[in-house]
């Protein structure tokens, strides 16, 4: 399983300012070289001690264990919002 990418990125509005909320597509390849596009739902939140926690529910149902599924896509967003690839605004 291999996270390819995370695109379409797009803000929900939400009125809590230190919790950021995006829907976007994951592009995944599962094992056999066979890649599909997910929905994601993910939520980035700065607390108060300054660490980041980060949320993502998939959409529909993926054939293959969600929990490395999950896990890849939270450390994919992490290093995306670090290097300031998704949006704050």
């Amino acid at each position: 399983m291999k996270i390819i990418s995370v695109k379409d990125i797009a803000r929900k509005d939400v009125p809590i300012y230190y919790r950021l909320v995006y829907t976007a597509v994951a592009t995944i390849e599962i094992a056999g070289g066979k890649t599909d596009d997910y929905g994601v739902e993910f939520s980035i939140e700065i607390k108060p001690t300054g660490e980041k926690e980060i949320l993502v529910s998939l959409r529909r149902e993926i054939h293959y264990p969600l929990l490395p599924v999950v896990r890849e896509l939270r450390a994919l967003i992490d290093r995306m919002h670090s290097a300031g690839e998704i949006p704050v605004v």
